[in-house]
């Protein structure tokens, strides 16, 4: 039993969780002073699900444990973790326009007709659905094109910019959760494009791929794998494959995927 789990079982009076030996490796680094990644990251690094470190639904009793060790262990001390908070509600991205602003920028919707005709830095760019990914992907490579999708915020403003980003040349692909509401989102983005082909925007998640990450790293969950409505005939394969496993896959277990393939297609 780590001290963690003895100083929670001695002031609580209550066993530890099941899993709480998982979080001893992070409870360390967090001791050592060691920088971590945003905690979606941290989480699938431990095996765990993205959001268990940050919604109590995904796991009660893990997440309550977690929180006692950082409030009771770590009170004093400050957290060295990369954040996955954007401030800003219409598009942030980085190396997308030629400036000399630390990167990367957010764009409210009282800037975004300024940046309409604003110089390009980019003719591609990869759109990440997860602020946490795009986050550590910026931080590991602060020179690539990256805009952040936001989950399912496809505000007026957003769409406006990466419309008009489109017709002047700039070709996006997108990267996201391969569970059912992470491959409806994708769908979505792409009914928002109006010049670039199905198979570049999927170029970096192909159906191929898509099963293989699957058959690789999926995790078991008949919710996360619902059928729901999907237009495009790839993104209904892809929804197919992951229907059939029963099995989902987050974006924070494909990194090291991601930063092999990423170079590639912005070379090609």
């Amino acid at each position: 039993m780590s001290r963690y789990q003895e100083a929670y079982t001695r002031v609580t009076g209550r066993p530890a969780p099941a899993a709480a030996a998982t979080l001893d490796t992070l409870f360390d680094q967090i001791a050592a002073g060691k920088t971590l990644p945003p905690k979606a990251q941290q989480a699938v690094a431990l095996g765990l699900t993205a959001h268990s470190l940050n919604d109590a639904k995904e796991n009660p009793g893990l997440f309550d444990y977690y929180r006692w060790v950082l409030t009771h262990c770590f009170a004093a001390k400050q957290i060295n973790e990369l954040t996955a908070k954007l401030i800003g509600m219409a598009f942030t991205s980085a190396n997308i326009f030629q400036t000399d602003l630390p990167q990367p920028i957010t764009l409210n919707p009282w800037q975004i007709q300024a940046m309409l005709a604003f110089p390009l830095a980019a003719a591609k760019a990869v759109v990440i659905e997860n602020n946490g990914v795009f986050a550590l992907l910026h931080q590991h490579h602060p020179d690539w094109p990256l805009i952040v999708q936001s989950g399912n915020d496809f505000n007026p403003a957003y769409v406006q910019l990466l419309q008009r980003l489109e017709k002047r040349g700039v070709r996006f692909a997108y990267i996201g959760d391969l569970d059912s509401r992470g491959i409806q989102m994708a769908d979505h983005f792409y009914t928002q494009l109006q010049q670039t082909p199905i198979e570049t925007v999927t170029a970096l998640q192909p159906p191929v791929v898509v099963a293989r990450w699957v058959t690789l790293y999926g995790k078991p969950d008949t919710h996360r794998t619902r059928s729901l409505t999907i237009q495009h005939p790839i993104y209904q394969q892809e929804l197919a494959t992951i229907h059939l496993q029963g099995k989902f896959v987050e974006q924070e277990q494909l990194i090291d995927d991601y930063e092999r393939m990423i170079p590639a297609w912005l070379a090609n």
